[in-house]
């Protein structure tokens, strides 16, 4: 695999949870899998001093859809599961066939989201709508907690470079290749996961850790070496024994020279002090990295500080989003398809309520309205701008519509819609005042006709 991933490239069917699949037999055995399901993937509610979600994963929803079927040995497997004992050959005859032959809707990666604003929307046969849920959230909720980490961080670093350094503490190496992936989209300068920067052209970043100086008889000697292999992108780590005594050192070697890491130490008081030693040598331009437990709080006090660092590395709490590190998005049934004829379809049970009908976002300059998806809404009295639908078609009938955009483009993209939100969405804090939701006549309607019905 080469380039950007490799769309309809297979991830294994049974990545999902296992009711999925006995709903799929019960959908099957009762005679629903005919029936056409609406599904929506979106957040009830933004975590802990979130004041969006920047969506991303869908590349990977993409692949997941376009690569699905089941293998004989996975059909095999199935059946020595107990809850499947009475299910009939034809629905393991059904499974060998089965491929994604729906619809995905879904909004461009690297958009700025709200509660309750679906992230993307799936119309397929019942039984390829139901099982791809777990896949969807996982790949969904995980990138787009990350990209919204690295946007936060990217903005509280002011205009110097952020890098995601945390790939030794993600939940598993592949989440570490694919957070690399998602705070590049949020607004990382590049990652130091060199797999990510294979499979999606995010740029790499690196170059040598604390065991490399102590693997020579001296700190000039582990410095001549690295400067002599990698030349002008030479970093040297300043601070394996002493922090300034290695600054000084970096001066004296002198160009090729990119710049020099500090990973320890107070930075309030090291970096500047680096900062002169180089420039006394004449190397205005050296680079200075801080890295070690960063976050944006961190970051922000350090720019408030004024400390001359132009690139920050940030690892743990950026590739695990560690003090949001989950996001609660839900995948629910919105429309059905079925013997009866159509039915609006919702839930209504306490805090976990959901709105009937599949929708649309429309975006305005100073607020969203959340309408059903065969509205054409415009600007009305007091509006600014254009209005924008968001959720755009990406499959249809099983096959991808067009080219999906690459990285540095959903990057581009997302640091300009992030530009466009107002000053309250990008405080580290939450605030009560930063983007309105609101729902259209025509959704209300809708949602008190279904709720009259059912209770």
């Amino acid at each position: 695999m080469t380039g950007e991933g490799s769309l309809g490239e297979r991830r294994s069917a049974l990545m999902t949870d296992l009711y999925q699949l006995t709903m799929a037999a019960g959908y099957f055995e009762s005679g629903k899998a005919q029936e056409r399901a609406t599904f929506e993937l979106f957040a009830r509610r933004l975590p802990h001093n979130r004041n969006f979600i920047l969506a991303a994963g869908l590349q990977q929803a993409v692949e997941y859809l376009l690569g699905f079927r089941f293998t004989k040995d996975e059909i095999a497997y199935l059946k020595e599961i107990p809850q499947f004992k009475n299910a009939s050959p034809a629905f393991f005859a059904m499974l060998a066939d089965l491929r994604f032959t729906g619809d995905l809707f879904a909004v461009p990666e690297g958009t700025p989201l709200f509660a309750g604003e679906p992230f993307l929307t799936v119309r397929a046969p019942v039984i390829e709508a139901q099982i791809p849920e777990t896949y969807l959230l996982s790949t969904i909720g995980f990138q787009s907690s990350i990209a919204t980490k690295a946007a936060r961080v990217v903005r509280a670093a002011m205009g110097a470079s952020v890098v995601e350094f945390g790939s030794r503490r993600a939940q598993s190496p592949e989440a570490g290749v694919l957070a690399g992936r998602a705070a590049y989209i949020g607004g990382c300068e590049g990652t130091s996961n060199v797999e990510a920067g294979f499979r999606y052209r995010a740029h790499v970043f690196g170059t040598a850790a604390h065991s490399w100086v102590m693997s020579f008889a001296s700190e000039r000697a582990a410095f001549e070496q690295l400067q002599k292999l990698l030349g002008d992108r030479t970093t040297y780590l300043i601070d394996t024994y002493d922090t300034l005594g290695g600054a000084r050192l970096a001066a004296d070697l002198g160009r090729p020279l990119w710049g020099v890491r500090l990973d320890s130490g107070n930075f309030f008081d090291l970096v500047p002090a680096v900062r002169k030693i180089l420039d006394d040598a004449g190397l205005q331009d050296a680079k200075i990295m801080a890295s070690g437990d960063l976050n944006e709080f961190k970051i922000h006090e350090l720019v408030a500080a004024k400390v001359p660092i132009d690139v920050y590395g940030v690892g743990t709490d950026l590739a695990t989003s560690s003090d949001a590190p989950s996001l609660a998005v839900v995948y629910k049934m919105v429309e059905l398809d079925g013997a009866g004829g159509h039915r609006y379809t919702a839930k209504f049970s306490v805090d976990k309520q959901s709105l009937p009908g599949a929708k649309q976002i429309f975006r305005y300059a100073t607020h969203d309205v959340l309408g059903r998806s065969g509205e054409c809404l415009s600007c009305g009295p007091g509006d600014s701008g254009d209005v924008e639908a968001l959720q755009r078609p990406v499959i249809l009938n099983g096959k991808l519509l067009e080219t999906l955009p690459k990285i540095g483009a959903i990057r581009q993209a997302a640091a300009k819609r992030l530009a466009n939100l107002p000053a309250p969405c990008h405080s580290l804090f939450a605030a009560a005042d930063g983007w309105r939701v609101e729902l259209s006549a025509e959704l209300k309607q809708l949602d008190e006709q279904v709720r009259e019905r059912r209770m």
